[in-house]
C-alpha cells in the first residue's frame, strides 16, 4: 500500500510539473495576445490552450505515465483532446467574462491582463485533480497484467520433493 501510495505521489509530482511548463507556455501566449489587444480574451484562451496542448499530451504521456511507442488516436489523442476541449470551454467562460469585467471596470495593460490569466488559472485549476484521476485511472492506466491459467503463480509452484 505505501508503494502504491509513494508511486502515486511521484507521479502526482510530475503531472503538476508538467501542468506548470504547459500553464506557463500558455499563460505567455494569452498575456502576449491580450496585452497586445491582437486578439479578444476568449479568442486568445482557444489559441494559449492550442499551444500548450501538445507538450502537455506528451510530457504526461511519456515523463509522467512512462509510456511510449505509438500513439492512439482513440484511446489517448482524442480523449485528451476532448478532456482539454472541455477546461477549454470552462476557460474561455472564465476569460470572457473576466475580459467583460476588466473592461467595464476600466481596467487597462498589466491589471486587465492579470484579472484575465487570473481567470484562466482558476478555471484550469478548478478541474486539474479530477483531469489527473481520469489520466491515472482511465486514458494512461496500466494494462493489467494477467498469468495465463496454465500457469501458477509463483507462490503456487510446487517444491522439490526430494527422492525417497
Amino acid at each position: 500500500m505505501i508503494t502504491w501510495v509513494r508511486a502515486r505521489l511521484a507521479r502526482l509530482l510530475r503531472y503538476g510539473a508538467v501542468s506548470v511548463v504547459s500553464s506557463t507556455l500558455s499563460l505567455v501566449v494569452l498575456g502576449t495576445l491580450v496585452t497586445t489587444r491582437t486578439l479578444a480574451p476568449g479568442w486568445a484562451n482557444v489559441v494559449a490552450t492550442a499551444a500548450g496542448t501538445f507538450p502537455s499530451f506528451e510530457l504526461n504521456r511519456r515523463w509522467v505515465w512512462g509510456r511510449t511507442g505509438r500513439r492512439s488516436m482513440l484511446a489517448e489523442i482524442g480523449p485528451f483532446c476532448a478532456m482539454t476541449f472541455l477546461g477549454l470551454a470552462l476557460s474561455t467562460v472564465a476569460v470572457a467574462c473576466a475580459g467583460a469585467f476588466a473592461a467595464s471596470a476600466g481596467f487597462s495593460g498589466v491589471l486587465r491582463t492579470g484579472v484575465i490569466e487570473l481567470a484562466n488559472v482558476a478555471a484550469w485549476g478548478s478541474i486539474w485533480l479530477a483531469q489527473f484521476v481520469v489520466l491515472d485511472r482511465v486514458l494512461f492506466a496500466a494494462s493489467p497484467r494477467s498469468t495465463p491459467a496454465s500457469v501458477p503463480a509463483s507462490s503456487e509452484l510446487p517444491r522439490s520433493v526430494s527422492a525417497p
